[in-house]
């Protein structure tokens, strides 16, 4: 029998942040949960077959990985079934055999089942980084539904949290891009539906942490090139605005990103739960938005319901605040103007209501 390796901080931290998550998601699933010694399963635990799915999002990188180990060795306390989905791109050179590395390392793990799932990422117009986000989170919800998952977890860590925030701040999307990311997102607050929960157990801990915990057990991940490509955003948010910061303003800079993302989630969650129930009313049976009721909203408000709507209609969660600004003009200064283009199609005003025009989709198997 192969030894396990000796527990250490950030295996510990690591395996915590892990069970402390899907306490929060799934808070009767642990009540299941039973130890047998004799099992053979880490630490003792009998995974029950109707016990619920999560899936680790994995890439086979180091933060993914690191998850999807710790929740093999967790599963049976947290009371669920682990199992995994690996997204293929089909964007880099060898891109199969870097999904079916992560995928035997998945299954090394303890993770069952492992989905290996190549999609074609299209070119929607927003940029290629936010083209293969959106092919990958579709991917991640069929394979959840095809197999039951209740849920999909997502590597994201601190760092991640930070950089969000920074670069919601570039776009001046408003208190909600500055919210950043929850370590739970319930399937209810999900845009598409039928959409799995998205829990993010690792927003708590540095990348650095993360990556040790990995290093501890002597599994190699697999480093993505396109984390070191300075043509990518956020790649340059990374390696260049948060070391000047740090430099500049002096350490911690990440956790101060992080806990502000904290701090503006109970506001953001308050004002749009106001606007959601505003949403509601100004909604046409056909669903267009009433602008004699929109144009008696507070900005705070009525700007919100916009943004809602938009993304209902369109599908589009990141839209700026110039688009969101332009669409409000067409509620309290009408001037006759013409359809107004945004990300995913267009909106018009028709009397006294707004209406929206999906943009085709492209033809299917088209990658770039």
């Amino acid at each position: 029998m192969p030894t396990r390796p000796r527990l250490t901080p950030a295996m510990a931290d690591v395996r915590r942040a892990v069970r402390d998550a899907l306490d929060a998601a799934l808070p009767d699933a642990k009540k299941s949960a039973r130890r047998d010694p004799s099992c053979g399963l880490p630490g003792g635990w009998v995974i029950s077959d109707d016990a619920p799915l999560v899936l680790v999002a994995l890439s086979g990188g180091p933060d993914s990985l690191a998850l999807a180990v710790a929740l093999g060795f967790e599963q049976g306390k947290c009371g669920v079934r682990a199992g995994a989905v690996i997204v293929d791109h089909g964007l880099q050179r060898a891109s199969a055999e870097v999904a079916e590395r992560a995928a035997e390392q998945a299954r090394a793990a303890g993770l069952s089942p492992v989905v290996v799932r190549r999609v074609a990422v299209t070119d929607e117009g927003d940029g290629p980084e936010a083209d293969a986000r959106a092919a990958r989170y579709s991917a991640f919800g069929d394979v959840a539904r095809e197999t039951g998952a209740t849920a999909v977890l997502i590597g994201h860590t601190l760092d991640d949290q930070a950089e969000t925030v920074l670069l919601g701040l570039a776009r001046g999307s408003g208190a909600r891009s500055l919210a950043g990311m929850r370590v739970v997102t319930p399937s209810h607050a999900r845009t598409s539906v039928g959409s799995p929960a998205l829990v993010r157990p690792l927003l708590g801990l540095r990348r650095e942490v993360v990556a040790q915990s990995l290093a501890d057990q002597e599994i190699t991940p697999w480093l993505d090139p396109h984390n070191t490509d300075e043509t990518f955003r956020r790649v340059r948010v990374r390696n260049t605005v948060l070391p000047v910061l740090e430099a500049e303003l002096g350490p911690g800079m990440a956790e101060a990103l992080a806990r502000t993302a904290a701090q503006l989630t109970a506001d953001a969650d308050y004002l749009d739960a106001r606007a959601t129930d505003m949403l509601h009313t100004a909604l046409t049976p056909a669903g267009a938005l009433d602008t004699r009721v929109m144009v008696s909203l507070d900005p705070v408000i009525r700007l919100r319901c916009v943004r809602m709507w938009l993304v209902s209609q369109l599908g589009q969660p990141q839209l700026s605040s110039a688009h969101v600004a332009a669409v409000d003009e067409l509620i309290m200064n009408w001037r006759g103007q013409d359809a107004l283009n945004l990300p995913g199609g267009s909106v018009t005003r028709r009397d006294n209501a707004l209406e929206t025009r999906c943009s085709p989709l492209p033809p299917a198997g088209i990658a770039v």
